[in-house]
């Protein structure tokens, strides 16, 4: 990762600072630093007073980083106010540190922010341990290096001590990590959703104006704080006070909400940045490619703003005690409890609108747009500690940071359902795709894979999130996939079973107990067997003592009512009190009822959605099991793998890389499996006849020989494989062969002896620059892109994720009931998602065919592509921009 570019981070306070390294024209600056620090910060920054060749040190500390050395400074609206530094000790891994920052910014995180950020410049250049000599008394100092979360000792020798601090070792960093993310966050974007002052530019005098609509809103859903607007021409605009530009509004607002044509916005928001306004909302359109969108984010840089959008609906919260709403919405939502982040405005609208409908409330929406800062991980950060928000409900169309999402949402989804909209899911074309694995490795089914590990519910439209929001809203998820149908009109039972069972769910059989006491209940002609059938005579009353029978039954976990209105009886209106009196998962169908999804009683307390349609309900039931799963899976079981030697293969890639290399010949492949502990096919390489002669002379049996020729992808399909290939003449021959097919592009062969491959199989990865490693398993063979029965999830492997990946494929059941050896391939699955992980520049891995038998498994053929990749730190604190 590159420590030289500049990142904005947050401080603890929730300040956004500029984090990058020093360089000599920094020199004066870090002069000036140490002129500024007050006697008792000298003395413990050097032991005494400032030296007398401070500004040779200054000088120094600015040096462009180089082997050895190292400086990162944190700088607020381009004033420095803090750095960090590191000396190497000799022939060492370790470096001597340093921390220096400004006696007004202190214990607001600009030492803890640094460190991280020098850390990760350390162990880039192959540092293991910082050490640090305190003064004893210096208390403050040793709380932020024993905070960090690296694992540490203090050696206590007199009025100095040695702090040291092992940055090869995580010990608890990420958790710590993930506590200062939290706390940074919460400040940070209280200026957003509990600003004590806002105001509104751009606010039209026509009624039909969006800032207009904007402040009207503002001003009629209850906010209690200061608003100004900004008109140059105006003096009040409903009743609101008018100032003719930002430099002479009353006080400096903490939120302004812009909704001004681009180039103006632009404008606004370096004017904003100069009174000092920590952030804004920008409702402007337009400016994103335009040089006005470049002026908004050097503005960002420049005075350490938070931003909304541009080209957003706005943000809103029903927190009681201070409502705000900065956004257009046509009609206030309810105040509730399901959060809401989404890239696009016209869902925001559209979910609005739908959970007002179902009776349900917001805690909070907003609306990212064009997300030049505030994404979906600083909102998920933000509810991870908002106890009003229960469910969480994302609408993103690009991932900034995916990897750090995945944590956060993984994080959050283990105390509330966090549910996503898939959008962009159209088949994208992978072009040039060199292997099978690249092939699969579409952006949608790197975003599919993110979700589910994430334990995010995802769906497909705005109906279907709809649907699962009352779900979620008024049940909890089941205990297990075992449902029972309950109806009163037979065919409605029957849609419902089918439905279960096309989802993924079983019908439970119920028990002989229950079956007698449903026939002692129900009319004879009633079917007491699962789909449960009580008939259409049943009275209300009848109907719920049946539900409450199946619902007793220890071999049902979840329950689909489907009830008809007839002359005789409406069975819905006897099932509230039913459905709320256990912990089982109830959902009602009532065919024909006006809405998609409703709640059970109309205008009622919610109790249990009710679907329109058995498939829906089904559907709804199938996520919820799925989520529900998903909470029983331990969250951190990723294998060591020693036999991974990862300190040789890293080395061994990088010195392939260092060397130009892009597509590893067959030998480096094959080195680079063996250094990975991945079983391979005995293979040998010639690189000229001569050399296949010795090579098939010294391999008994038929043999496979495989041409390693340039822009030859697929060595099959392009004719590059000729087998049954028996002895040193036969060799000399197949090689004469190949060199005649492809010629000067010929480089040589690789030998390997022919085996029963057995049952075939294709496990790779696919690396992307943004995501990370995807791994693939799959069908393999010469028609898996034909078959095309494959899965994905991201490295690194947990166990849960091998067994997930095993039983996903289409025909994962007739596969592993055949008595392969499925221990073999989980084996193998693990270890390439760990070379994945600590390989940075493996893009490309492909194993196909792997061949599975009875007893173990082995890669047959192998393509490897590397690129030059600086590894990225997973926790590092920044902001886009």
């Amino acid at each position: 990762m590159r420590t030289d570019l500049p990142m904005r981070a947050l401080l603890a306070d929730g300040e956004v600072g500029l984090v990058r390294a020093l360089r000599l024209a920094d020199t004066a600056a870090v002069l000036d630093l140490h002129n500024r620090l007050g006697e008792r910060d000298r003395y413990f920054r050097f032991f005494g007073p400032l030296p007398s060749t401070m500004d040779r040190l200054a000088a120094r500390i600015a040096e462009e980083p180089a082997a050895g050395h190292a400086a990162v400074g944190c700088f607020l609206r381009e004033a420095l106010v803090g750095v960090a530094n590191y000396e190497k000790l000799g022939d060492t891994t370790d470096a001597e540190v340093a921390l220096v920052v400004d006696g007004t910014r202190q214990t607001h995180g600009v030492a803890t922010l640094l460190l991280e950020h020098l850390a990760v410049a350390a162990r880039a250049a192959g540092l293991t341990r910082f050490v640090a000599e305190v003064l004893a008394e210096n208390s403050q100092v040793i709380r932020v290096f024993s905070d960090l979360g690296f694992p540490y000792k203090v050696t206590r020798d007199g009025p100095e001590w040695t702090v040291t601090l092992w940055l090869d070792a995580e010990d608890h960093y990420p958790e710590a990590i993930a506590h200062r993310d939290e706390v940074a966050e919460a400040a940070s974007l209280a200026h957003l959703l509990r600003p004590a002052s806002i105001a509104v530019i751009g606010v039209g005098r026509r009624a039909d104006s969006v800032g207009r609509a904007v402040l009207a809103n503002l001003l009629g859903r209850g906010y209690s704080g200061l608003v100004e607007v900004v008109h140059p021409h105006a003096t009040e605009i409903l009743g609101v006070p008018c100032a003719p530009t930002v430099e002479a509004l009353r006080q400096t607002p903490e939120l302004v909400v812009i909704c001004l044509p681009a180039e103006s916005a632009a404008v606004a928001i370096e004017q904003c940045g100069e009174r000092g306004v920590p952030a804004a909302v920008m409702i402007s359109s337009g400016l994103t490619g335009t040089s006005a969108g470049t002026r908004v984010r050097e503005a960002l840089r420049r005075y350490g703003m938070r931003l909304v959008g541009p080209n957003c609906l706005g943000v809103l919260s029903t927190d009681p005690s201070f409502p705000v709403d900065t956004t257009f919405l046509a009609r206030a939502p309810l105040p509730g409890d399901v959060g809401v982040v989404t890239q696009s405005g016209g869902v925001g609208i559209a979910l609005a609108e739908a959970l007002t409908g179902l009776g349900l409330g917001l805690s909070s929406l907003v609306s990212t747009g064009d997300k030049y800062d505030v994404s979906s991980n600083d909102l998920l950060l933000w509810w991870a500690t908002d106890r009003r928000t229960k469910v969480v409900v994302l609408y993103l169309e690009s991932f900034g940071n995916p990897r750090k999402f995945a944590r956060l949402a993984a994080r959050l989804a283990r105390t509330r359902p966090v549910l996503a909209v898939r959008a962009g899911s159209g088949r994208t074309a992978q072009r040039a795709a060199a292997s099978h694995t690249a092939a699969a490795a579409t952006p949608a089914v790197t975003r599919d894979a993110l979700y589910e590990q994430a334990g995010i519910i995802a769906v497909d439209t705005v109906a279907e999130l709809t649907d699962v929001i009352a779900a979620v809203s008024w049940q909890s998820p089941p205990a297990g996939r075992r449902v029972a149908v309950l109806s009163n009109a037979g065919g409605g039972g029957v849609l419902a079973a089918d439905a279960c069972e096309r989802k993924g769910l079983t019908m439970a059989a119920l028990s002989a107990e229950t079956g007698q006491r449903l026939r002692a209940l129900l009319p004879a002609e009633a079917a007491v067997r699962n789909p449960v059938d009580t008939t259409a005579a049943v009275p209300a009353g009848l109907f719920a003592e049946a539900l409450k029978i199946v619902l007793d039954d220890d071999g049902v976990d979840a329950a689909i009512v489907v009830t008809v209105r007839t002359a005789v009886s409406d069975p819905a209106t006897s099932l509230a009190g039913v459905v709320g009196r256990g912990a089982k998962t109830v959902f009602a169908v009532r065919p024909g009822q006006r809405a998609r999804v409703a709640p059970l009683v109309a205008g009622g307390p919610g109790v249990t959605a009710s679907y329109d349609d058995p498939a829906t309900a089904a559907s709804v039931l199938a996520k919820l099991a799925g989520y529900e799963q998903w909470l029983r899976r331990p969250d951190n079981d990723v294998p060591d793998l020693p036999e991974v030697d990862v300190e040789a293969v890293r080395a061994f890639a990088a010195a392939r890389v260092a060397q130009g290399e892009r597509w590893l010949g067959p030998a480096a492949a094959v080195e680079l499996l063996r250094l990975a502990g991945i079983p391979l096919v005995t293979t040998r390489y010639a690189r000229d006849e001569t050399e296949a002669v010795r090579v098939a002379d010294q391999l008994a049996g038929p043999l496979a020989v495989k041409a390693d020729a340039e822009a030859l992808l697929h060595k099959s399909a392009g004719g590059g494989v000729l087998l049954d290939v028996y002895g040193p003449e036969s060799a000399r021959d197949a090689y004469r062969l190949l060199l005649a097919r492809f010629g000067n592009s010929l480089r040589g062969v690789a030998i390997q002896p022919m085996v029963d491959r057995g049952r075939e199989l294709l496990v790779g990865v696919r690396s992307d620059a943004v995501f990370g490693p995807l791994v693939v398993f799959g069908l393999g063979g010469v028609d898996a892109d034909l078959v095309a029965d494959r899965a994905a999830r991201l490295a690194p492997l947990t166990g849960a994720d091998a067994d997930l990946l095993l039983d996903a494929l289409r025909s994962s059941e007739a596969l592993w009931a055949s008595g392969i050896d499925r221990t073999a391939v989980r084996e193998l699955l693990l270890k390439v998602g760990r070379l994945a992980t600590v390989v940075p520049e493996l893009a490309e891995l492909d194993l196909n065919p792997v061949g599975v038998h009875k007893s173990g498994c082995v890669a047959i053929d192998v393509r490897v592509r590397l690129e030059l990749r600086e590894p990225a730190d997973p926790y590092l604190r920044r902001l886009p921009g």
